[in-house]
């Protein structure tokens, strides 16, 4: 598989640290380790890392994370892998489009 290179300061993960709980379970879920752990509560530690799966955000008890899945290099990886796009790998805010978006992909 290419080796994948993301977009910086697109992301749509939003953390709300005064419902976090600290459970940690974003900290398991999140393949690219996105979270870390202080002292109460979870915080985000590498913001362009996150794909947009939506893992996070659906196994947060506390609904304190959210996220658009399904729009972020996650989406374009699997798209381009069905064929869609034209079988084109791209990121950006327009990959759900019938064209693939060329101003800055992210697969490469």
């Amino acid at each position: 598989m290419k080796k994948l290179i993301y977009l910086k300061d697109v992301v749509t993960l939003l953390l709300d640290e005064n419902k976090c709980t600290g459970c940690g379970i974003c900290m398991d879920v999140c393949p690219h380790d996105v979270f870390k752990m202080n002292s109460s509560h979870v915080a985000i530690q590498n913001r362009d890392a996150c794909m947009e799966c939506g893992a996070c955000s659906l196994n947060c008890p506390a609904d304190a994370i959210s996220v658009k899945s399904g729009v972020g290099c996650a989406a374009a990886v699997i798209n381009s892998m069905l064929g869609r796009n034209g079988g084109e790998c791209c990121c950006g805010p327009d990959t759900g489009g019938t064209t693939a978006n060329t101003k800055g992909g992210c697969c490469s």
